[in-house]
């Protein structure tokens, strides 16, 4: 039986020597961020499955501070802690901040990508990390949900098969998109969320801010033109781009189906995400509307 997560931050807590009670919830999504009041302190939980995951982002965040690159702190103590059926990290809490801005993300990217990779096991690369998962809890119907599974399957084989020459595979965050390189308010940008932080081409990366621009209309042409300047390439023209576009994309639909699942506000735009990928409504950008 799984224990509550407020119960969960409670146990964690006492393993790790801190307080847990009162503790306020600022994210409850596939990984939980809650805050320890008047503490300065931000505790991550993730499922039981995350250790390997969460102990790579402790190292990871040490890794870039000792780079010089600027990413949110590990609190300095033996962790990850296992305890009620959860995996908790503690971290220093982030100033005020707001989501990075296009220049704030192909600077922090280019920075990022300059340096050699850590000497750790940071793990290779892969785009399809718990799309299967995600697409047995999700909320669709049997058709969509074996279109989707073809997809998955067409994609994965593809990309087994091995990328085009494209830049040198480097140290990658994984994630980049604003809310994860993030601008805090008055000092600069910082980077966080290093779950899928891992060895592989840069193009990855980059992806984010070209499907934002080609597929969900967030983000305008001139802003990405200006986000590939700043960074100095454009992953658009690279032959390998389509591959890992439609990857992105799919975890992207996967994932607002699977969370409308457990909370219907968010089956809408889960159906919306699934007829775009099937041509249902005409053609790139889609307008595609964030969840959580």
């Amino acid at each position: 039986m799984t224990i509550p997560a407020s119960n969960a931050i409670v146990e964690a807590c006492a393993a790790a020597g801190l307080n847990g009670r009162g503790a306020e919830p600022i994210r409850l999504a596939e990984n939980q961020i809650w805050r320890l009041p008047e503490t300065g302190i931000v505790v991550r939980l993730s499922p039981p499955d995350r250790q390997n995951a969460a102990a790579r982002e402790v190292c990871v965040a040490q890794w870039l501070a000792d780079n010089g690159i600027r990413a949110v702190v590990p609190l300095d103590i033996d962790q990850p802690v296992e305890c009620a059926d959860r995996v908790a990290t503690f971290w220093v809490e982030v100033p005020p901040h707001e989501h990075g801005t296009i220049t704030d993300i192909a600077l922090a990217l280019r920075e990022l990508h300059a340096l050699a990779p850590p000497t750790f096991d940071i793990e290779a690369l892969d785009p399809f990390v718990r799309v299967p998962e995600r697409l047995a809890a999700a909320a669709l119907s049997a058709g969509d949900r074996r279109w989707l599974l073809d997809l998955h399957a067409d994609l994965a084989g593809r990309w087994a098969a091995g990328l085009p020459p494209g830049l040198s595979h480097r140290a990658i965050h994984g994630d980049a998109w604003p809310g994860n390189i993030v601008r805090v308010i008055g000092e600069g940008r910082l980077l966080m969320d290093f779950e899928r932080f891992s060895f592989g081409p840069p193009e990855w990366d980059l992806i984010s801010t070209a499907v934002r621009t080609r597929t969900t209309g967030a983000v305008n042409e001139a802003d990405y033109a200006k986000f590939c300047d700043q960074y100095g390439y454009d992953v658009t023209v690279w032959v390998g781009y389509e591959l890992l576009a439609r990857a992105r994309e799919l975890r992207m639909a996967t994932y607002a189906a699977q969370h409308a699942a457990s909370d219907p506000r968010w089956k809408d735009q889960a159906q919306h995400r699934v007829d775009c990928l099937r041509g249902r409504c005409g053609p790139r950008p889609w307008k595609w509307t964030g969840i959580m």
